[in-house]
Formats: structure tokens, sequence, C-alpha cells
């Protein structure tokens, strides 16, 4: 199996008073390996209402790839890849948010509601290295 470019993979969605967060976390699970675990922490907005944070680190190579996997299903990922100037930052942490009402019906879509940030492996830790290492693994 290839490498993977990338030191970790985040995901995170919150879940809103209004939400189901067993319906939020599906949506989630939409681009995690089977059984894995997902973090959850409370938070409160700004009017005093409830937020709940979901999140899961994806850290081993196998792991990442069901993640790229899933990933690489979005209509388009093109433009993900022509947009991965504005997607990697100075870091060389790559961006990209996906669509939380899509991935409960277990598509993948860009949108509104899950957030991905990968840390790219770039040597050097510039960002023209990380963007490339990123087209790379989005191919």
């Amino acid at each position: 199996m290839t490498s993977v470019p990338f030191h970790y993979i985040d995901l995170r969605a919150f879940c809103y008073d209004t939400e189901d967060d067993q319906r939020v976390e599906s949506a989630l699970r939409t681009f995690l390996p089977e059984e894995f675990e997902v973090a959850r922490a409370k938070s409160e907005g700004h009017h005093g209402d409830r937020i709940l944070v979901l999140s899961a680190r994806v850290e081993t190579a196998d792991e990442m790839r069901h993640v790229l996997d899933k990933l690489r299903e979005l209509p388009d990922i093109e433009r993900v890849r022509d947009e991965l100037e504005q997607r990697v930052d100075d870091n060389c942490s790559f961006f990209v948010s996906l669509d939380k009402q899509a991935a409960y019906r277990g598509r993948v879509e860009l949108g509104q509601g899950i957030t991905l940030r990968a840390k790219v492996e770039a040597y050097p830790a510039k960002k023209d290295a990380a963007v490339e290492n990123a087209r790379e693994a989005l191919a």
C-alpha cells in the first residue's frame, strides 16, 4: 500500500439543540471506519443554548485511507483539487467543509456542518510542498 502524506485527519460536527445527536453522529460516521470512537464535548451557544461538539481524530494510515477514499467520492473532487492553494494554509493544514445532511443520508458532498482538517506531511514544512502532497493524495 502507498503511504499517506498526512500526520492525522480531524473531523468535527456541531450538534445544536434542535438536532438529534445520534443523527449528527451518524453523519460524522459516514467518513469514519467502523467502530471508530467519536468524542463528545458539551458547549454552550451565545444565548445559552446547548451545543454538542462531536469529533474524531484519525491517525493510522489505514484509517486515513478510509477517510480519503470517502472524500474521493465527492462529485466535485476536481474542484477541491483545483482549490488546494486556498484549502491548504501556511501551517500545512488542509480544510474542507462537508454537508452534514447529505452525510446523514450516506452521500459525500461539499457543504456545511462537518469540518475536515488534515495535517499534511511536507518536508520542508512549506505550503507549496503540502499542496502537492495533498494533490497526490486526492488523485
